[in-house]
């Protein structure tokens, strides 16, 4: 049953690269997850849920350990999400932060990145038992997963900036995934950029009519 789940277990080969059952399964879900997201539809939570249980295992294998714990926030942020837009009585409109949040964005994205990348930096000697393999770009991934979990958190309280945040971390994914040979997943964050400016188009036409 383990090997199902190894990068080395290849479900199919697109124009010769080999794209693992964990690859091929975490992609689809999350470009299913993000459609539904842009469509600021409910069924974005659970396959969300799907696309993180894959790409938490498939990033430990690459060793993008900040991407890897990234998918464990998601899931508690994507529980969360779920709940709300369930749960609401009210249907949660679209809306923009203030000047002040998006102050308190930028200045937590620069501290957040900094702080993970070099909690990442040095990750396998601090837990050597656990992270036998030095992390692989620490600061790049690190910035991926604070922008990350902003947006998610966003995404959840129907905010329109957490488009222009994935839309900038899926320009940082699509470069950082390429360089780490898992070029499906490079293209499935090629597509996440078209859907998020999609998404980003669509919240600014809802909010500009209300």
């Amino acid at each position: 049953m383990m090997h199902f789940f190894d990068i080395t277990n290849v479900a199919i080969a697109v124009m010769g690269y080999p794209v693992s059952y964990v690859e091929l399964i975490g992609t689809l879900f999350g470009l299913i997850s993000v459609f539904y997201a842009s469509r600021a539809n409910i069924v974005t939570w659970p396959t969300g849920i799907i696309n993180e249980l894959f790409l938490f295992i498939l990033f430990f294998q690459v060793q993008l350990y900040a991407d890897m714990f990234l998918q464990v926030y998601f899931f508690i942020v994507t529980i969360y999400g779920w709940y709300h837009w369930k749960t609401s009585t009210v249907e949660k409109k679209v809306s923009a932060t203030t000047g002040k949040g998006r102050l308190f964005l930028l200045a937590a994205a620069v501290l957040g990145t900094v702080a993970f990348g070099c909690l990442f930096r040095h990750i396998h000697i601090l837990l050597p038992a656990f992270f036998t393999t030095p992390a692989a770009y620490p600061f790049a991934d690190s910035f991926v997963m604070v922008l990350s979990i902003l947006a998610t958190v966003l995404l959840a309280r129907k905010k329109i900036e957490n488009w222009v945040l994935w839309i900038t971390g899926d320009v940082v994914c699509v470069v950082l995934y390429f360089k780490k040979e898992i070029y499906f997943l490079s293209l499935e964050y090629l597509i996440f950029l078209g859907l998020a400016s999609y998404g980003l188009y669509h919240w600014n036409k809802t909010l500009k009519h209300g």
